[in-house]
């Protein structure tokens, strides 16, 4: 069956625990901010939107980890995210984690396949 995907970027571009690379990407009909980062050998996508107040994460554009590179940090608030699962840690996102997209990497490339239901 054919897959509606869309490369992103070069594997290589991603480092472990380093900079992200941001896309768009449509979400209910609008254009909505979106970011893949490397983090334990997998790569991981997710909206650009912090589950406290749809402000975008990075503190400068493609830094989204911590200074430690263990957790995703929101650069408004202090919310904290997983980056392997994008559930929140604490701060201001409650229980609310960030919206997960259905991310492949194969053959040296990253793809968007659309989002991530459960």
């Amino acid at each position: 069956m054919a897959r509606d995907e869309r490369l992103i970027c070069d594997s290589q571009a991603l480092a472990d625990s380093g900079k992200g690379v941001r896309f768009e990407v449509e979400y209910f009909g609008d254009p909505a901010p979106a970011f893949v980062v490397r983090y334990r050998g997998r790569v991981h996508g997710y909206l650009n939107r912090c589950a406290h107040v749809a402000l975008e994460l990075d503190w400068r554009a493609g830094e989204f980890f911590d200074s430690e590179g263990l957790d995703l940090i929101c650069s408004t608030h202090g919310a904290s995210y997983a980056a392997a699962s994008g559930a929140c840690l604490g701060g201001p996102c409650g229980k609310a984690p960030l919206v997960a997209l259905k991310i492949e990497e194969r053959d040296g490339k990253v793809y968007f396949l659309g989002f991530d239901d459960g």
